[in-house]
């Protein structure tokens, strides 16, 4: 993907796009932003909403941080109501 148009895509973005099946531009942009996040957070749990935001913004050719500051609070609320809810431990016996 690179030197495809995608900006705001580095190497390590593209390594982890790439281990959850999205190998080119095309897949991209077909792919929903979000589901591609959240499975690059589970096999990279460190990775950081600014990656959402590049993913959204390769996607429609805008800067990441015009989408950050546009979407932010609506992104939140959707990731939140994606994911799946938290475990809770077993209580002690």
């Amino acid at each position: 993907m690179h030197g495809d148009g995608l900006k705001g895509l580095g190497p390590t973005s593209r390594a982890w796009l790439s281990q959850v099946g999205i190998d080119d531009a095309d897949a991209l942009r077909r792919a929903d932003a979000i589901d591609v996040f959240l499975r690059v957070k589970a096999l990279q749990p460190g990775t950081s909403l600014n990656l959402l935001f590049a993913l959204i913004g390769a996607q429609q050719g805008r800067d990441w941080r015009d989408i950050a500051r546009e979407r932010r609070t609506d992104l939140l609320l959707e990731l939140d109501a994606r994911r799946p809810p938290a475990r809770r431990p077993k209580p002690p016996r």
